[in-house]
């Protein structure tokens, strides 16, 4: 008989391309928002997705508290989602070549795949131990982790970005496993974010025109699109099996820098990282497609 209903695994794919498209219109965003301080990126980038997210709440009636047992890993995805969104929003500032930041914030699948292993217990076969020293190697490429590189401060940061990235979204993973709502997740770091952040506005705000004080909102709500989408993503399927997808996120950054942000081309040396990392990707993809073949619906 016939299923029209989709897969855990196919709702994981739509739900992670949405928001690989939602994160390169708010990289877009966070670079034509001109000269404003990082923290004060982040606070507005949250802020909108708190709006949202206790919105989504209210509208379904579900109650504003973690599953039990799960409050730590809350404050453990918060605080490591946070730092991500610090190193990612420095490196797409101070980079010039958006498209290098997403690539560096894209090592955060290797990173959930080698968190998820110590953390989670899932195992890390030798061929993707051998995909993930592979992406290292890529990474380095985009890095160019010499002194005479000018953005090698931002380069880290945009990395270390997607270390703490593949953190978080183990722990996302994990307390997805336990039931926790995803929209209560997006809620509990936005305000988490929005707490943390909140003093520095306080106490050195940095004046705004309109027009920036408006790409910094369309940030929050690229943000929040893709938090919703990313946090669903991983809640429907392992990171194994849907996470070569996020890397549609380059191409789409790397189009909108090109057209929007002056015609951006990034290097040579940053495409043969891009390849290597995407090529990683891809053969770890295929390599877990073929040891663990899904059931049919």
């Amino acid at each position: 008989m016939s299923n029209n209903r989709l897969s855990d695994k196919t709702k994981g794919i739509i739900c992670i391309l949405l928001s690989a498209l939602c994160f390169s219109g708010m990289s877009s965003f966070i670079n034509l928002s001109g000269d404003i301080p990082t923290a004060q990126k982040v606070f507005f980038r949250n802020l909108v997705a708190l709006f949202f997210a206790s919105f989504m709440l209210i509208k379904k009636r579900e109650k504003f508290r973690p599953v039990r047992g799960t409050f730590p890993f809350h404050i453990l995805r918060a605080s490591a989602g946070l730092l991500g969104v610090f190193g990612n929003f420095y490196a797409t500032t101070h980079m010039a070549h958006t498209a290098d930041a997403a690539m560096l914030n894209k090592m955060s699948p290797f990173f959930t795949l080698i968190f998820s292993a110590i953390f989670l217990k899932e195992k890390v076969k030798p061929k993707q131990a051998l995909a993930i020293i592979g992406a290292f190697a890529g990474a380095m490429f985009v890095i160019k982790p010499t002194f005479g590189n000018v953005e090698l401060a931002p380069s880290l940061a945009g990395f270390f970005g997607g270390l703490c990235a593949g953190a978080a979204y183990t722990c996302v993973r994990h307390m997805g496993n336990k039931g926790e709502n995803g929209r209560f997740t997006v809620f509990f770091f936005s305000a988490f974010s929005v707490a943390v952040t909140a003093p520095y506005l306080i106490f050195d705000y940095h004046p705004m025109t309109s027009k920036q004080l408006v790409y910094l909102l369309l940030v929050g709500l690229c943000a929040a699109g893709g938090q919703f989408t990313i946090t669903a993503a991983y809640t429907f399927a392992p990171s194994r099996e849907i996470s070569v997808y996020d890397y549609s996120n380059i191409i789409f950054t790397a189009i909108e820098g090109y057209l929007f942000l002056g015609h951006q081309v990034p290097d040579v040396l940053s495409l043969v990282g891009y390849v290597i990392i995407i090529l990683m990707a891809v053969w770890m993809f295929f390599y877990n497609k073929k040891e663990s073949p899904l059931k049919k619906a």
